[in-house]
């Protein structure tokens, strides 16, 4: 029988989905736009984060993905199966086997969850993979070689770091520090800096524009909208790269913090071979400017960013759908 497979990178902020052969066929928003009259589900991705802070009070665009597991069930699976459906191009004869990448750090409710949603979003069968595992495969990292190799996946919800020898996981931790924290710490620095009152949308728009995990020699400016908050009026300012920096120390400093305490609970055989090849950075956050930087400086340790960061959890989790026996330590499935 012919058996479809699908990965999914259920991403706090943005979900992509991989076909075998095809490569990514979906990169949408991990956003759903409700309405609060009758519940029902108006817009999926890309429509609906087009209406975050947008909408009347009759809608609602609603992240259903909490740091990177699921915080509303019923919303979560209805996403999930847009999501399958727009990868399979709309009418298909049979239900697909499904493979969703998850936080390592995930405790077995989450993961019955994100197996119930799977199953009832339209899966024939549903296999779990550790991020980091996923992300290191993605990378290109051989996982199944005898040597420590260590990832670090920053997202959009949290930031997975893990040491990876003989396709298993030696150590691993998981912060709820990523993306989305960043943002909201641009928007409160804005706010309390120069009394602007800016959205979701603006605070990605500064990081990406901007934003540096270190203070830059030559600053870079950018032009902001927002609300005045003493006036209530429209009102244009301009901000710096320091800004960004400054805003975001916190969430710098768990990240790091969590990188320092992988390395010391990493044996010692293993954490040699790190510091010969290297921690690998990948996840959407590690375009940040100068990550890698920070990281390397405060831990004595090189680190390289994979090709496509953004894309390894998934292209990992395709290639290990692909390959389910060799992949089986760090696989969870439900028939």
């Amino acid at each position: 029988m012919f058996i479809k497979r699908i990965a999914i990178d259920l991403g706090t902020t943005y979900t992509l989905v991989h076909l075998p052969k095809k490569g990514i066929v979906v990169n949408e928003p991990s956003v759903v736009a409700v309405s609060m009259t009758d519940k029902k589900i108006l817009a999926v991705g890309n429509e609906a984060k087009d209406m975050l802070g947008r909408t009347p009070d009759t809608i609602m665009a609603i992240r259903p993905l909490k740091d990177g597991v699921i915080a509303d069930y019923h919303t979560t699976e209805i996403m999930l199966h847009y999501f399958i459906n727009k990868a399979l191009g709309g009418i298909h004869l049979f239900r697909p086997e499904v493979m969703v990448a998850v936080p390592a750090s995930i405790t077995s409710t989450e993961r019955r969850a994100v197996i119930d949603a799977t199953l009832a979003a339209g899966a024939r069968a549903a296999y779990l993979i550790k991020e980091p595992v996923a992300a290191a495969i993605g990378a290109n990292i051989p996982v199944g070689s005898a040597s420590g190799h260590m990832i670090i996946d920053v997202g959009g919800g949290t930031a997975e770091m893990a040491v990876i020898s003989l396709g298993g996981i030696v150590t691993a931790t998981s912060v709820r520090v990523g993306g989305n924290k960043i943002d909201s710490s641009i928007i409160e620095y804005v706010r309390r800096k120069y009394n602007l009152a800016i959205g979701e949308r603006t605070a990605e728009e500064i990081k990406i524009g901007v934003g540096s995990a270190l203070y830059l020699t030559e600053k870079l400016f950018m032009k902001i909208k927002g609300r005045d908050i003493l006036t209530g009026l429209p009102k244009i300012i301009t901000v710096s790269s320091d800004d960004v920096t400054e805003a975001i120390q916190r969430e710098l400093e768990a990240i790091v913090g969590a990188a320092k305490n992988i390395l010391r609970e990493t044996p010692p055989e293993l954490a040699a071979d790190i510091m010969e090849k290297g921690a690998v950075l990948s996840g959407g956050t590690a375009l940040l400017r100068n990550l890698d930087q920070l990281i390397s400086r405060t831990t004595d340790v090189p680190v390289i960013i994979a090709e496509d960061p953004w894309a390894s959890v998934v292209k990992g989790t395709g290639i290990a759908l692909e390959n389910l026996d060799s992949y089986k330590r760090s696989i969870f499935a439900t028939k």
